[in-house]
């Protein structure tokens, strides 16, 4: 298979012009060009804060069982200014900031740049240039195997090289430097804090980190390296927390090894490591993929087939340079940020941003990439077990609207964030379902064991403990749609209600996953009981009168009917429990809340509604959605737009989505969203082509992965079948395999390592 290339004719004057490159923890933006250019550098691990900081903060709060109690009986009396005032007390500060690191300088004599191209299948990124009349290239690689970042020239060419921090530089010998970094990080939105970055130390912590690079000049032209080693790394690996001499030391030899290593053997490396990931699955819409395609040319919208092909392979790409175990997992920004003050902090944002990073982890064979976020579910179902017990004197382990690698687990906001987003105790309910995913895709039964049901059992035991008898039913309270709002009777706008749709379609998945769950490992455990009596009486999906899924357990009224935000719509997708095929009704009444909520808005959000429409099997609304979300944007890139949705977005030089301001889940989540128009896998049954569009004729997809540990190849043309591959990679070969084409079905076995060729159904 030819190498996917994205080409751009000249080098970057702007950071959103620069090209992207990731080893999952170092990820660096690369402006090339003659004369000074810019290689801009992050360490995944680079965040202020310190490890006890959200228990510090949990200590600080006042509020508990108590006056949770007298919240609901607020909330339930409709006296919404009462709820607002006694639920303040639960919030918390913030969460932590994703961090810029370092900037690597590279000074060439003047010359000419023929262009840049990003190798997709490769991971490397080239710029061919003429100075003093001679060919120079450039080629820049993140490697994993052996955690550098990789600059070699080729050609007679002379460079000097510095580096510099935008946080606190400590000490510098050469080009080695030591850094503190921010023990606390104020998000923008809050401009009401003293000192948004503040240094110092705490009790058990160094706020440090080491980069160390190093020059290598043969006949052949040069090697730059660069290197880190940071106390942050330490505490989220678990390991003990080194010296600032052991981590100047680390880095060294990191470094030093690589240059004894050399550009060829290193890139060997690199390759063999990334290569195999990024061909693990693809998807060819049209007749073209490979080549060298040119940015500006497909941002015109002429060839949107090909744009649907290219932007699948760049959130894929995307995803295994920001996210790969032993690192944290990729942030809104995944791991590119140069600004002290990201939006929202570059944080998780559980309420949607962060889930959408990883749809498509499983489905385009990414299942390794998926790992760090249940790291980091690990650390939450341990500040979040406190944050249960101390708060709402419950069991199990709650997280709310925002985290970040040091496992904060409390409501944001600082005692004055508006409930519809600060007040939300699902975050939990909704990440853990990415750990059932996992299993449901891979079959690994030891993941099921020591991971998966772990979290779950958790997380089903603070649900358990956070409904209440009301009704006849058991419900949720407070309960918000994030972030929507709706209008009272007296006119006002409001979001604490009881059992929000997005509330009960979560816990019925954490019920149902965690019986499943330990229904697949013999477990007997008293938690399945109380979720056996506990399931029947949660409320039913609402339907509203005038045909809509509703979004609240009440009819409500919309403050905003084309809210960015389908919250209620998690049951449709990505949690399976509507489709278009077992609930039709229901399915019917999701599509009309789509009508309703109109089309774009932002990168995320028109991602999200791709995917629903795969699952309604709407293809030619996909399409259009996904033609909006790819058109450039023209705006100001550098003025954050409103969060409201009335300004849309698009998608930048380098092709990050953005609103503005840039998020990566926008990039993720089309790729999420394609997948689904190829190959779905949710009812347990492989259906194919389930919403391909009809001006798609022509197209072939391999390796997209299907529930039960199989994986699919599907070629198309006319419209119609050509033929597909099912592949048994793990699962229970006794498990029938059931697949689906235009409402046909058939059914075969298949044992693990075969596979079988349908050429019609």
């Amino acid at each position: 298979m030819t190498d996917l290339l994205l080409s751009w004719p000249h080098p970057a004057h702007d950071w959103t012009e620069a090209l992207p490159v990731g080893n999952g923890r170092l990820g660096a933006m690369v402006f090339g060009g003659p004369g000074r250019t810019r290689v801009q550098v992050n360490d995944a691990t680079v965040w202020s804060g310190t490890p006890n900081g959200p228990a510090a903060a949990l200590s600080d709060i006042d509020a508990g069982p108590d006056r949770l109690a007298e919240v609901r009986e607020a909330v339930f009396a409709k006296d919404f200014r009462r709820a607002e005032e006694l639920l303040m007390a639960f919030e918390g500060p913030y969460s932590q900031e994703f961090l810029p690191y370092v900037d690597l300088w590279l000074t060439l004599p003047d010359g000419v740049s023929h262009g840049r191209t990003l190798n997709l299948d490769s991971g490397v990124v080239t710029e061919r240039l003429t100075i003093d009349g001679h060919d120079v290239e450039r080629t820049t690689w993140v490697s994993r195997p052996a955690q550098v970042l990789c600059v070699a020239l080729t050609g007679p060419i002379d460079v000097e090289v510095d580096v510099s921090t935008p946080l606190r530089e400590v000490s510098r010998d050469g080009l080695d430097l030591g850094i503190e970094i921010p023990v606390d990080g104020a998000p923008r939105h809050e401009p009401q804090v003293a000192e948004p970055l503040r240094y110092g130390t705490v009790e058990g912590y160094d706020p440090f980190g080491a980069v160390s690079v190093r020059i290598a000049r043969t006949g052949a032209g040069v090697l730059v390296v660069l290197a880190s080693s940071t106390s942050a790394y330490d505490a989220w690996i678990g390991d003990r927390q080194h010296t600032r001499d052991e981590h100047r030391r680390r880095a060294a030899v990191l470094a030093e090894a690589a240059i004894a290593t050399g550009a060829e053997a290193l890139r060997r490396a690199h390759e063999a490591d990334l290569r195999p990931l990024l061909a693990a699955s693809s998807l060819r819409i049209g007749d073209r993929r490979g080549g060298t395609h040119d940015v500006a040319d497909l941002l015109t919208g002429k060839d949107d087939q090909l744009t649907a092909t290219v932007l699948f392979q760049y959130g894929r790409y995307l995803l295994a340079s920001a996210s790969r175990p032993g690192a944290p997992p990729a942030n809104l920004q995944g791991i590119w940020n140069d600004d002290l003050r990201p939006a929202w902090s570059s944080n998780y944002t559980i309420n949607i941003n962060t889930q959408m990073n990883y749809w498509a982890a499983e489905t385009t064979g990414l299942g390794e990439c998926h790992l760090p976020l249940f790291d980091l579910l690990g650390k939450l179902a341990s500040t979040g077990a406190d944050v249960a017990r101390e708060m709402y004197g419950a069991r199990g382990w709650v997280t709310h609207h925002n985290t970040d690698p040091w496992g904060w687990a409390l409501p944001a906001g600082m005692g004055h964030g508006n409930p519809s987003w600060a007040l939300w105790q699902l975050g939990g309910a909704w990440l853990v379902q990415h750990a059932w995913e996992h299993y449901d895709f891979t079959r690994d039964r030891g993941f099921l064991a020591s991971t998966a049901w772990p979290l779950l059992r958790g997380c089903a035991e603070f649900c358990l403990d956070w409904l209440v008898e009301h009704d006849g039913f058991l419900d949720t309270c407070p309960s918000t749609s994030p972030e929507n709002l709706f209008l009272s009777d007296a006119g006002t706008k409001e979001s604490l209600t009881y059992s929000a749709t997005m509330d009960v379609a979560l816990i019925r998945a954490v019920f149902e996953r965690s019986l499943a769950a330990a229904g697949e490992l013999g477990v007997y455990d008293p938690v399945c009981t109380e979720i056996a009596a506990a399931l029947p009486r949660l409320r039913p999906l609402p339907v509203l009168s005038d045909g809509r899924l509703g979004e609240w357990a009440e009819d409500l009224t919309e403050e905003d009917p084309t809210h960015r935000h389908l919250s209620h719509l998690v049951a449709l997708y990505p949690l399976g429990q509507i489709d278009a095929v077992a609930t039709p009704e229901l399915a019917e009444a999701a599509r009309r809340v789509l009508e309703r909520r109109g089309p774009g808005a932002m990168g995320w959000s028109w991602a999200w509604k791709i995917a629903l429409r795969a699952r309604l099997g709407d293809g030619e609304t996909a399409r259009k959605l996904l033609d909006e979300a790819a058109q450039p944007f023209t705006g100001d890139r550098h003025r954050d737009a409103p969060v409201d949705g009335s300004e849309w977005g698009g998608l930048l030089p380098n092709l990050f989505s953005t609103h503005p301001p840039f998020q990566i889940d926008g990039n993720y989540g089309f790729l999420a969203g394609l997948a689904e128009l190829v190959v779905q896998s949710q009812t347990g049954v492989v259906t194919l082509l389930p919403a391909l569009p009809a001006e798609w004729t022509e197209g072939e997809a391999r390796g997209l992965r299907c529930r039960g540990g199989l994986a699919a190849d599907v070629e198309w043309r006319g419209g119609d079948l050509v033929y597909a591959v099912l592949r048994r990679l793990s699962g229970d070969p006794a498990e029938p395999v059931r697949v689906r084409y235009r409402g046909r079905e058939t059914e075969l076995w298949l044992r693990t390592g075969e596979s079988t060729v349908l050429k019609g159904l």
